[in-house]
C-alpha cells in the first residue's frame, strides 16, 4: 500500500531515539520530509544525519513555551508547508503516587501535557489540508501501570484533550489521534525492567501477560504511527489506538 507520504512534511518530537526515531525512520523511508527534535543537540544532529537529506534536526525542549512555534516555523521555512506531527516525549520519572515529588509532577506536566498541547495547537494553525496529529501516549490511558504514577495521571488527561481536539479540528479536515504503546523494547523499557533487579526475569514475567508473548519492536510501533499520520488513514480521527500486542483487555 502506498501511504501517500512522499513530499509531505511532518514534525516528530522525541526523535533522537526510541519510538520517535523509529517513526521518523519509517516516514523518511516513505519519502516524507521531516523536522525532528529532542533536547540533546548532538543526538538529534546524529539522528538527522542518519535519516537523510530531507530531515532537519533541531534541539528543543517540549517544556519550553517557544518550542512549538519554532518547530512549525522551521518546517514552513524549509518546505513551505506542514502536514502533521508525531508528538512524543520521554516518559516521566517512575514512582508511586504517594512518594513522587511535586517538582517531578510539575516538570512532567510542562513537558508531557502543556508541551504536547502547544505543539498540537501550532501544527493546527500552520497545517495544510489533510493535516494529521498523533500523540504518543501509553497503555496507562486505559489502565494504571505499577510505579508510574505520573504517567498514569497525565496520559489519560492528554488523551481526552486529543479527543477534544479531534472534535474541534475535524471540521477543518484535521485529524487527531492517540497511540497507546504497550511494552515496546526501547531504552526506556529496559531501564524500567532494570529497576526490578533482574531485567530478564522482569521481561519474561511481563511477556506472559501479552497475548503475543513478546515485547514489540520500535519498528513495529513506527509502522503503525506512520500509517495513522498518513493520508491512507484519512477517515481515522479521535481514536486511541493500542500498539501493545493485545496487552490491554479494555474495549
Amino acid at each position: 500500500m502506498d501511504l501517500g507520504l512522499r513530499d509531505r512534511t511532518y514534525i516528530v518530537t522525541g526523535a533522537s531515539g526510541g519510538l520517535g526515531f523509529a517513526t521518523a525512520k519509517v516516514l523518511a523511508a516513505e519519502g516524507a520530509r521531516l523536522v525532528i527534535s529532542s533536547r540533546n543537540e548532538q543526538s538529534i544532529a546524529q539522528a538527522a544525519a542518519e535519516l537523510g537529506s530531507n530531515v532537519v534536526g533541531i534541539p528543543v525542549d517540549n517544556a519550553d513555551p517557544e518550542s512549538a512555534e519554532r518547530l512549525a516555523a522551521t518546517a514552513i521555512a524549509k518546505w513551505g508547508e506542514l502536514h502533521g506531527a508525531l508528538i512524543s516525549v520521554g516518559g516521566p520519572r517512575p514512582g508511586t503516587a504517594l512518594e513522587t515529588d511535586e517538582d517531578d509532577w510539575r516538570a512532567a506536566f510542562d513537558s508531557v501535557f502543556l508541551g504536547g498541547l502547544r505543539i498540537a495547537r501550532s501544527v493546527a494553525r500552520s497545517g495544510a489540508e489533510g493535516t494529521s496529529i498523533a500523540f504518543v501516549l501509553s497503555s496507562s490511558v486505559k489502565a494504571p501501570l505499577t510505579n508510574l504514577a505520573i504517567s498514569n495521571g497525565l496520559r489519560p488527561g492528554l488523551a481526552m484533550v486529543a479527543k477534544t481536539l479531534a472534535d474541534e479540528l475535524g471540521p477543518n479536515g484535521i485529524r487527531v489521534n492517540g497511540l497507546l504503546p504497550g511494552r515496546i523494547a526501547t531504552d526506556r523499557l529496559r531501564e524500567l525492567d532494570g529497576r526490578a533487579g533482574d531485567p530478564e526475569a522482569a521481561r519474561r514475567t511481563a511477556e506472559k501477560l501479552i497475548p503475543l508473548r513478546r515485547y514489540g519492536s520500535p519498528e513495529e510501533f513506527g509502522r503503525a504511527a506512520a500509517f495513522i499520520l498518513s493520508p491512507a488513514a484519512s477517515y481515522v480521527t479521535g481514536a486511541m489506538i493500542p500498539v501493545d500486542g493485545g496487552f490491554l483487555r479494555a474495549l
